[in-house]
């Protein structure tokens, strides 16, 4: 039973379900090995696709890539501050949408077949990110996309990690315990999921004296 304090439904691997029609509640769960596969080939295909298309020297490639990865961490804390936690005052139909957008998972966060957008989703959404890429950045958005979605399947790999495996004894460590900090104690903080470099430059690390001895306690 969830008691007052407790930030969760139930910690035990399950899947509820999320919509009433069987179909499409199906379509909401996927096995996280899908999405990281299909994002991981896509950001192959943009590369050779510049290769093959455009004049673009191989150093600025690499330098496109690495862009599109850091700009992919900021969208994914971007996305869980301000989009998936509604600030008070939000409508409760927005927050009915990120309750099933995200919501969900703060409510059954070892449900795995949740960790991953489904696939029909995000191949929708690589398609929409290349037309946009384009707009902005022309034939450099090919190499800046590969990246972006390469950010996206490195992220799906540790928030899948961090919540199904115990921590590591080593620096990865972090990552563990930031996440437990924001699903378990404190949700308006470390949004950061794959790297905790932005919460460090908006000021949203462990506000409780408890949880900031924990944070620190991983670097010694």
């Amino acid at each position: 039973m969830k008691t007052r304090t407790q930030k969760f439904k139930s910690n035990a691997e399950v899947s509820p379900p999320m919509f009433e029609n069987k179909i499409l509640n199906r379509l909401s769960q996927t096995h996280i090995a899908t999405p990281i596969a299909i994002f991981l080939v896509y950001a192959i295909g943009l590369l050779w696709y510049t290769e093959i298309s455009t004049e673009i020297p191989p150093l600025q490639v690499i330098g496109l890539f690495f862009a599109g990865i850091l700009g992919f961490t900021f969208t994914e804390y971007a996305v869980h501050r301000w989009i998936y936690h509604p600030p008070h005052g939000a409508s409760e139909a927005y927050r009915q949408a990120t309750y099933k957008m995200h919501g969900m998972h703060h409510d059954y966060p070892k449900d795995k077949r949740r960790l991953a957008m489904p696939p029909i989703v995000a191949i929708v959404l690589a398609t929409a990110l290349l037309f946009l890429f384009e707009l902005v950045l022309g034939e450099y958005s090919f190499s800046y996309l590969a990246g972006f979605v390469v950010g996206y399947a490195l992220y799906l790999m540790v928030h899948y990690t961090v919540h199904m495996y115990a921590p590591p004894r080593n620096f990865l460590r972090t990552l563990w315990v930031n996440h437990s900090i924001h699903h378990y104690s404190e949700d308006e903080v470390l949004f950061g999921v794959s790297q905790p470099l932005w919460d460090y430059v908006f000021g949203t690390l462990p506000r409780t004296e408890k949880d900031r001895r924990m944070a620190k306690e991983i670097h010694r």
